[in-house]
């Protein structure tokens, strides 16, 4: 065998999972992420802080909570995603969190979209992360008003119930 012999990547960079380089950057922050995600029916975040031994999850909340609050209706739009992001920050904010990083991973992101709509709860809940003017919804698609009557009144309840518990 002649020359070096070829390095293999990581297997989570093969798969097209992680992107290495940004990882590092957020972890050299010392900062706590605000990793959100989005899967096939529900949108995820979670606020994480590094570990050597492994990172730590300090808080979470994902769309599919939001059932016990009154939302009976679809979980990965935009309004969801905000009331995920909401009740993500309050839970970060019980636990003595202030500041965080967002982490948006692999995923496309789009100006007033799903990832943003959650980033801006999140933000809403108590959490101060650094991001771009101008990125986030506008108060109508934060509403629901872009889908239907219904869900506006329905994100309102939704809203003041997630409010009135993490008081």
């Amino acid at each position: 065998m002649k020359g070096k012999p070829k390095v293999q990547p990581f297997r989570r960079k093969k798969e097209g999972k992680t992107d290495y380089r940004l990882r590092l950057k957020l972890i050299s922050s010392r900062k706590p992420r605000l990793v959100i995600r989005r899967t096939n029916q529900h949108i995820t975040l979670q606020v994480v802080e590094f570990h050597p031994d492994g990172d730590k999850i300090l808080a979470a909340a994902s769309t599919s909570e939001l059932k016990k609050y009154g939302w009976t209706t679809a979980t990965k739009n935009v309004p969801a995603a905000y009331l995920a992001g909401l009740l993500c920050g309050m839970k970060a904010k019980k636990a003595g969190i202030t500041n965080a990083i967002a982490d948006l991973g692999l995923n496309k992101t789009q100006k007033g979209g799903v990832l943003y709509s959650a980033l801006k709860g999140a933000v809403d809940g108590g959490i101060t992360v650094p991001y771009g003017e101008g990125i986030e919804p506008t108060e109508d698609r934060l509403k629901g008003k872009h889908i239907s009557e219904n869900i506006e009144s329905q994100f309102e309840k939704t809203k003041n119930n997630i409010l009135k518990e993490k008081k």
